[in-house]
C-alpha cells in the first residue's frame, strides 16, 4: 500500500473510532460521583490487579507490605499482566497478551474473568496502556474500563474499583511533568473514566493518582537540588542489562513511591512513619530509599491523595 493509501486508512479509522466512542459524562457529573468520600476501611482488602509492567509484581507485594504493617491482615492478592497490554486485550481470550507467560509466572496469577466471578475480592485496581492517546483511540479504553467494572460487579456489588493513573517515558517531547498535569484531566478522567461511568452498571470507579504523586516527588526533589541517594527524577527508574537507564519502568525506590500512593488511596490513612525496607515479591531485599527520601515520598502520597476526591480520601 502506498504511503497516500495508509493515511487514507489511518484517517477512516480514526473517524470510525469518533463515531463510535461512547457517550462520556460531563465535568459536573463527575465531580458528583466524588461528593461524598468513602468510608474508611476497617479491615484488610483482597485485591485484583488488572494491567501491565508498570503494576509488575513488586508494586502489590510493596503494598501487602504496608498494609500489614499498619495493622490490616489482608488475603492474598492476584493479577493478571501483560507486557503493555491494553484492558481491550485483557478483556477478550482470543487476543494476544504479550508476556503473559513471563509476567505471570508466579503465585500471584489468577486468570481474571474467573477470579473476579468468585466475588472474592474488595478491590479491583485496573489501569490502561501507554502511550496513553493511543490505548484511547485503538483500544477503546473508556469503554474496556466500563466493561471490567460492571462485570467484576456482577458478582460483588459492594467491590471498590479503582483506576490506576501511570505515567508515560521521561523523555517524550512534550515534556514528561507536562504530559503527567495534562493527562489527568484531559484523558485518565476527561475520557477514560468519563466514558466508563457513562455506561450503565458500571458505578463509580476511583482513582490511584501515582502520575500525580511522581511529578509532585519530581518536583519537591529537584527544588532542593536532591536528597541522600537520590539526586533527580532519573533515578526512580530501573536501569536496564546495558546499564542504560530505563525511562518508563520504576526500580525499587520508584515502585515505594507508588505503592505508598496505593496504600494511601486505597487504606485512607497516612503511610507516614511506615517502613521503608521491604523486600520483593521473589523475597529478595528491596534496594531501600534513604529515610529522608521515604519521609518526603509518604508526605507526597498523602498530600497528593488528600487533594484530590477522585481518591474517595477525605480531604
Amino acid at each position: 500500500m502506498t504511503l497516500a493509501g495508509i493515511a487514507v486508512v489511518m484517517a477512516a479509522a480514526a473517524a470510525w473510532w469518533q463515531l463510535k466512542a461512547p457517550a462520556a459524562l460531563s465535568t459536573e457529573e463527575r465531580a458528583a460521583l466524588f461528593a461524598v468520600p468513602l468510608d474508611a476501611p476497617e479491615a484488610g482488602a483482597g485485591k485484583f490487579y488488572l494491567g501491565h509492567s508498570l503494576i509488575g509484581p513488586n508494586i502489590p507485594a510493596f503494598v501487602q507490605q504496608l498494609a500489614e504493617a499498619a495493622g490490616f491482615h489482608d488475603p492474598s492478592y492476584h493479577s493478571q499482566l501483560g507486557w503493555g497490554t491494553s484492558l481491550r486485550e485483557h478483556w477478550y481470550p482470543t487476543l494476544t497478551i504479550n508476556g503473559y507467560a513471563e509476567m505471570n509466572a508466579s503465585p500471584a496469577h489468577a486468570p481474571a474473568k474467573p477470579a473476579l466471578e468468585s466475588g472474592s475480592y474488595d478491590v479491583l485496581v485496573l489501569t490502561e496502556m501507554v502511550d496513553l492517546q493511543d490505548a484511547i483511540r485503538w483500544h477503546d479504553s473508556g469503554r474496556y474500563a466500563g466493561l471490567w467494572a460492571s462485570f467484576a460487579r456482577q458478582s460483588r456489588a459492594d467491590m471498590r474499583i479503582y483506576l490506576y493513573e501511570t505515567w508515560h517515558r521521561t523523555d517524550i517531547p512534550e515534556g514528561w511533568l507536562d504530559r503527567i498535569d495534562a493527562d489527568l484531566p484531559n484523558l485518565w478522567e476527561g475520557t477514560i473514566l468519563a466514558q466508563a461511568k457513562a455506561m450503565a452498571d458500571v458505578g463509580v470507579i476511583h482513582l490511584i493518582p501515582a502520575g500525580q504523586a511522581m511529578a509532585a516527588f519530581t518536583r519537591a526533589l529537584e527544588a532542593q537540588g536532591g536528597l541522600p541517594g537520590l539526586e533527580d527524577r532519573h533515578g526512580l527508574f530501573a536501569l536496564n542489562e546495558d546499564g542504560m537507564r530505563d525511562t518508563i519502568h520504576p526500580n525499587d525506590l520508584g515502585s515505594y513511591l507508588v505503592a505508598l500512593v496505593h496504600f494511601a488511596t486505597l487504606y485512607h490513612m497516612d503511610p507516614a512513619g511506615l517502613p521503608h525496607e521491604l523486600t520483593r515479591a521473589d523475597g529478595t531485599a528491596a534496594e531501600a530509599p534513604s529515610p529522608e527520601v521515604a519521609a518526603l515520598m509518604q508526605q507526597i502520597a498523602w498530600d497528593v491523595v488528600r487533594r484530590l476526591p477522585q481518591t474517595g480520601v477525605a480531604p
